[in-house]
């Protein structure tokens, strides 16, 4: 039965007073009152996590001025960053815990709240074993509050299911470079880039997603550096390419196969690098053998010239860099479409020198940072495998407990959903987790949030899943504790406390420190500010694949950032790992991997003949919940439409601006059609950051990569009709 909640309108009234809460003295123009300070830290949104300074006046953030010091954006912002600032004071914020009713939400004090989240947690684990509780983490969290997550799990509830909303994000990649080079991280700095004479892009919406890495690829082109482009939709960054390969979904990997079989066949290969850097080159020199040009065009959609095209200029370079994202890594074979674009740069010996390489665009916040201290599912602090003796060791020691005391590995973000549906989770605590709108098939989620006996959750507002807990615990903003984030390259970046929380708001970690003090806990939390957390998690990564022992907050501030892995304070950092060809494995070589072409897990039939792919917009993030509260960022994009080319639209009778529905195996939408001919013809796309009958994920499917365990978002099958409206489901 589902739980009763109480809408958002009712709860404004009752919070009312605090919801619209006004500065003392009223607003003013800057003019009359000006900014008390700037602070400089970083945009909350994707990882690229640009430079930006927040004015603050009253306890509030009321503007930003640019950042033009910082390196890696100089200042530029995209939409998102521009308006980031106005999510703090919107009206729908928590201030108070809210604990549910018969009548759904009711203002509780932090005392009943906290409480009543331990006695509920320790009651369910005391029945139905440790292994009952799950919990969630955020990928956009600061990496102390990622740690935090990590330790309560395993350490004040001893559970092994903990994982991250960053599964859904970056997983395959990481997967992938650590199978080839013994880490997960992108091995080149940005700057790398701006350098090369030719850039692939494989699956990745740079112009939406990452908007200030296009100025990297300008900067190149600039100077006469050839762009290459696969996706099935012609994105933003397609317009200045100078090949486009319109891929159809789900076959990247035949693709990518191909033109390592095109390098190969016309010695383009760099025999010298294979030779003395890598391992493994015969096995997957004999994989590529069938799949010439010809037969890959058949599978692929590309034309044969354009993939011979590609690999020649890629090979040819001389400096050549590979860039990914989503589009190949949301897939059931994710890692192997990762590990292919791996293989050709291999191949190329475009890797360990300046404006050579391949990098992964993190998509979350702090996607990178978030996933390398501990709430990942596998993963110890300083990405230690949670699987290895010596890993568990030094992690015990350093929290003070036995090495047996720590759990083994848990279940996946989608695995645990599986779990509480098939009712062997019984309870979840989640903090900044929105799965019920990220979350494939949605409805399967709905189902598994209402069959919780327990379900507690620290977020800002009041998510379409926070809906369904039984209390929710008011938390912070990023601007409202101080700590760390590693973006996209792999830089350690300070996050300055600009405010407080407003009213009752707590932040995160004291949160997190003071639930776990409620389990019987306390003497392992026993910290009083998120840079004494810093310093254990430094001491906690020390000798690990992410060692951040040599980084502290003054050093970051002095440098800009600082890149993993820094043993030691004198030591310079590492932007560029893979220096000259030599990997983190033992040996120093770099790994060639096979990699082996299958059918999507929701294949295409005369039933469900269209492929439905889903993906971002420039003006939204993530699930939406921070971005659909501002009005700017709303006004851009209001709502989600279906893309779909001309020649498909008018086999439907479908006209740009009508109703159409989309229909998979698992459910159907009705969305306004957007008739466009950047897309291919067997294809819709539709974004995924609305909730309800507005939701891709109502679409979407629950196969997962075997190895990286992330959902298959990239490619269902569907099929569409003109529709009268938007039906009862909106």
């Amino acid at each position: 039965m589902a739980k009763p909640t109480a809408p958002l309108t009712e709860l404004a009234r009752e919070f009312g007073p605090h919801l619209n809460e006004i500065p003392a003295g009223g607003w003013h123009s800057e003019s009359e009152q000006p900014a008390e300070r700037l602070v400089q830290t970083h945009c909350c949104f994707c990882g690229q996590q640009c430079g930006i300074q927040l004015k603050v006046r009253d306890n509030t953030v009321i503007g930003f001025e640019p950042w033009e010091e910082f390196p890696f954006n100089r200042g530029m912002l995209c939409p998102k960053g521009v308006k980031r600032y106005l999510q703090a004071n919107h009206r729908d914020r928590l201030l108070e815990p809210l604990m549910r009713s018969e009548h759904g939400f009711r203002r509780a004090s932090w005392d009943e709240a906290l409480d009543e989240t331990a006695r509920r947690l320790r009651e369910i684990q005391a029945k139905y074993g440790k292994d009952s509780v799950a919990v969630f983490g955020g990928a956009s969290l600061i990496t102390e509050k990622a740690y935090l997550i990590g330790k309560l799990a395993r350490l004040a509830l001893g559970t092994r299911h903990v994982d991250y909303n960053g599964r859904l994000c970056m997983v395959s990649a990481g997967v992938a470079y650590k199978l080839v080079f013994d880490f997960d991280r992108s091995p080149i700095p940005w700057s790398d880039i701006a350098e090369a004479d030719v850039i692939f892009v494989a699956g990745a919406n740079i112009g939406e997603c990452a908007p200030i890495t296009t100025d990297y690829i300008w900067r190149a082109r600039d100077h006469g550096a050839r762009l290459i482009v696969a996706d099935p939709r012609m994105t933003p960054i397609c317009r200045n390419a100078d090949l486009y390969l319109p891929v159809r979904p789900g076959t990247d990997l035949i693709l990518l196969m191909s033109m390592l079989h095109v390098i190969l066949r016309d010695g383009l290969e760099d025999r010298a690098f294979i030779a003395e850097h890598t391992t493994g080159f015969d096995a997957v020199a004999e994989s590529v053998r069938a799949w010439d040009p010809r037969s890959a065009a058949e599978h692929t959609g590309v034309p044969p010239q354009s993939i011979e095209t590609a690999a020649r200029w890629f090979a040819e370079g001389p400096n050549s860099v590979a860039l990914h994202a989503k589009g190949i890594e949301h897939q059931s074979k994710g890692v192997e479409n990762v590990l292919a674009l791996l293989n050709i740069v291999l191949a190329t010996g475009h890797i360990g020198r300046r404006a050579n390489g391949a990098a992964m665009i993190t998509g979350q916040g702090n996607g990178q940072g978030g996933r390398e201290h501990g709430q990942k599912c596998d993963q110890l602090p300083g990405a230690r495998s949670i699987h290895d003796p010596a890993a568990r060791e030094h992690v015990a020691k350093v929290w003070g407990i036995e090495p047996g005391e720590l759990p083994e590995a848990g279940y996946t973000a989608q695995e645990i959903m599986n779990a509480i549906h098939a009712g062997e989770i019984k309870a979840l605590f989640s903090l900044c987790f929105n799965p019920l709108v990220s979350l494939p098939q949605a409805e399967f989620t709905r189902e598994a949030l209402n069959k919780l006996e327990f379900f507690g959750i620290i977020d800002f507002f009041l998510s379409e899943t926070a809906q369904h807990a039984d209390i929710v615990l008011p938390g912070s903003l990023q601007e409202e504790e101080e700590g760390v984030t590693c973006n996209t390259e792999g830089r350690v970046i300070h996050i300055r406390k600009a405010v407080d929380p407003p009213a009752h708001a707590r932040g995160d970690s004291e949160i997190l420190c003071d639930l776990a003090r409620r389990l019987g806990k306390g003497e392992y939390f026993p910290y009083r500010s998120t840079r004494e957390i810093f310093d254990e998690l430094r001491e906690a990564s020390r000798g690990g694949i992410a060692d951040y022992y040599g980084i502290t907050y003054e050093r970051i501030d002095r440098e800009y950032g600082v890149c993993w892995p820094c043993p030691s304070e004198d030591h310079p950092g590492s932007p560029r790992l893979v220096e000259n060809g030599v990997s983190m494995f033992p040996d120093g070589k770099c790994r060639f991997q096979v990699t082996v072409p299958r059918e999507s897990g929701d294949p295409t039939d005369a039933s469900y003949p269209i492929y439905l792919t889903t993906g971002r917009v420039v003006s939204q993030y993530l699930s939406g919940t921070q971005t659909r509260r501002i009005g700017g960022l709303v006004a851009i994009y209001p709502e989600p439409k279906v893309e779909i080319h001309p020649q498909l639209a008018a086999a439907h009778g479908i006209a740009d601006g009508d109703w159409v529905t989309v229909a998979t195996r698992r459910d159907e939408i009705t969305l306004r059609a957007m008739v466009v001919r950047t897309i291919r013809p067997d294809t819709v796309f539709i974004p995924y950051h609305w909730p309800g009958g507005q939701s891709a994920n109502k679409l979407t499917h629950r196969t997962l990569d075997p190895r990286s365990k992330i959902p298959e978002f990239k490619v269902s099958a569907c099929r569409i009709r003109k529709a009268n409206g938007p039906g009862e489901d909106r």
